[in-house]
């Protein structure tokens, strides 16, 4: 017997999983499994409901979903699952969830560079990893990935853990453009430069800019975005101004992106109204809101980054497919762990 999406949101709200709207299972809807929290995207499904009429129902967790739509396996109401990360995207497809999205549409509007291959996945928006640096400490205007390494940083770097999916990413794509073993150098000197052991999230890393722990972090374009305008919290309106965005390797082969985007389930129950969905996050229409409440760049051609975005100074995309940092994430997990870079700089 399928699950509803009422006891599936009812199962939800018990283990402590946000969700918005609960109608009942029903022909004109679509049922969204969620790592990007409501309010994030809220205003593209409401936009998508009064373009279509189709209802949205969302179940969001900051983990898990991809297990539970495998565990679900045929009687899973979810629809499409919305996620952040290249790794999420491709772990989707290898959890074998997935089904390949075949639309003109979406064809037309999302390069092939930020889909799958196969149509497992399908890329929503970009963020770059860039480099935050003190704008009293820092002089320089223009830096590489490659430079992190040098011994003028050492004691002046923080980051988060190098085993999480942002800073796997873009390892990963360190090795698609040098391979192995150059990689491993690089992220050992890296790790001799740090100020401290990884820890925390990218906003703390700017946090501790401000507190003049480090003089440089690596972190997502849009957290900028996020501190600039956070009126509940305003003293990171503070760390934000203690910083700017250097966008590196922007002389040669240019900045590491990643993707937010969304993938079809396996059984969908509701397809052709995912189809919709998908199509319509894809339009120009949806790409705007995207630029405009989430700070990220839109990856339809054509629809023009925030004036927000744009104070950060332009960014010049790493034409690297997705699909190879992908099947570089594991090489970057490993080498994470050869070099012992979360337990800081060696001795």
């Amino acid at each position: 017997m399928r699950y509803t999406i009422r006891a599936i949101l009812s199962a939800a709200t018990l283990a402590g999983i946000a969700s918005t709207s609960a109608p009942a299972f029903a022909a004109d809807e679509v049922n969204i499994y969620s790592y990007r929290q409501p309010f994030l995207i809220q205003p593209l499904l409401d936009a998508f409901t009064a373009e279509t009429g189709v209802k949205t129902n969302v179940v969001f967790a900051s983990k898990g979903l991809g297990e539970r739509i495998a565990a679900e396996g045929e009687n899973s109401p979810a629809d499409v699952l919305l996620t952040v990360d290249i790794g999420r995207l491709d772990g989707a497809k290898q959890l074998g969830v997935t089904q390949p999205v075949n639309s003109d549409v979406v064809t037309e509007n999302i390069p092939a560079q930020f889909r799958d291959p196969e149509g497992h996945w399908i890329g929503l928006t970009n963020r770059a990893r860039v480099i935050y640096a003190s704008r009293d400490r820092v002089d320089q205007d223009s830096i590489t990935y490659e430079e992190l390494s040098d011994p003028k940083w050492k004691g002046r770097l923080c980051t988060r853990s190098g085993q999480h999916v942002y800073t796997i990413g873009l390892i990963a794509s360190m090795v698609a453009h040098h391979g192995a073993e150059e990689t491993e150098e690089w992220l050992a000197g890296v790790r001799d430069n740090l100020a401290r052991k990884p820890a925390g999230n990218d906003r703390a890393q700017v946090k501790a800019i401000y507190a003049g722990e480090c003089d440089i972090s690596l972190g997502n374009t849009y957290y900028m975005g996020k501190m600039e305008t956070n009126d509940k919290e305003p003293e990171q309106k503070e760390w934000a101004k203690s910083v700017r965005i250097l966008f590196p390797n922007s002389d040669d082969r240019g900045s590491h992106v990643n993707l937010a985007g969304i993938v079809l389930t396996k059984h969908a129950p509701n397809k052709d109204n995912a189809v919709k969905l998908i199509e319509f996050l894809t339009s120009a229409k949806a790409q705007e809101i995207y630029a405009e409440t989430n700070f990220e760049y839109p990856v339809t051609p054509g629809v023009a980054v925030s004036e927000r975005v744009q104070s950060w100074g332009e960014l010049k995309p790493d034409s690297l497919s997705l699909s190879d940092i992908a099947e570089n994430r594991k090489t970057a997990s490993e080498l994470v762990d050869k070099v012992g870079f979360d337990d800081g700089p060696a001795s």
